[in-house]
C-alpha cells in the first residue's frame, strides 16, 4: 500500500509525516482522521503497531458514527486485539456500520453471527438498537 492511500494531507514525505497530520486533526475531533490513525496503529504505518492504541482511535471515531471505524472496532473485538474478545460488542459495531451501507461490515456481521448463540445475538441487536437511538 503506497502513500496515495493517505488521502487528504497533500503529499506527505512519509507515513510518519502523514500520521502527524492525522493526529493533529484527530485531536481536534475529526472522525475520519481518528479512523485513519486507528488504521496506522493497526498496520504499523508511521507508528509502531499497537492494537490498544488502534482500538482507542477507532472507538473515538466509531462513537461519532464513522462506519469504517465502527467496522474496524468490531474487528478488534472479534479478534481480541487491543480490547477483550467480545462477539456481542463486535456484532454491535458491525451492525452499526452495516446500517450505513458498509458492505464489509455487513459481511463481518453475518459471519460472526454464525459463531454466536441466540442469546448473544439478541444482546448484540439490542445494544446496537440502543446505541442508535441514543446517538442519532
Amino acid at each position: 500500500m503506497g502513500l496515495a492511500y493517505w488521502e487528504g494531507v497533500g503529499v506527505p514525505q512519509s507515513y510518519t509525516e502523514a500520521v502527524e497530520w492525522y493526529r493533529w486533526a484527530a485531536e481536534q475531533g475529526d472522525a475520519s482522521a481518528q479512523a485513519k490513525l486507528g488504521l496506522a496503529y493497526t498496520r504499523g504505518l508511521g507508528v509502531p503497531q499497537n492494537y490498544t492504541d488502534a482500538a482507542g482511535w477507532y472507538r473515538r471515531a466509531a462513537e461519532q458514527g464513522n462506519a469504517s471505524a465502527q467496522n474496524n472496532l468490531g474487528m478488534r473485538h472479534r479478534k481480541g486485539e487491543g480490547v477483550p474478545r467480545d462477539y456481542v460488542e463486535a456484532h454491535m459495531w458491525f451492525s452499526l456500520a452495516a446500517v450505513q451501507d458498509d458492505e464489509a461490515a455487513a459481511r463481518n456481521r453475518d459471519e460472526i453471527a454464525g459463531e454466536m448463540t441466540r442469546e448473544q445475538l439478541a444482546a448484540a441487536e439490542r445494544r446496537a438498537r440502543e446505541w442508535f437511538e441514543n446517538n442519532r
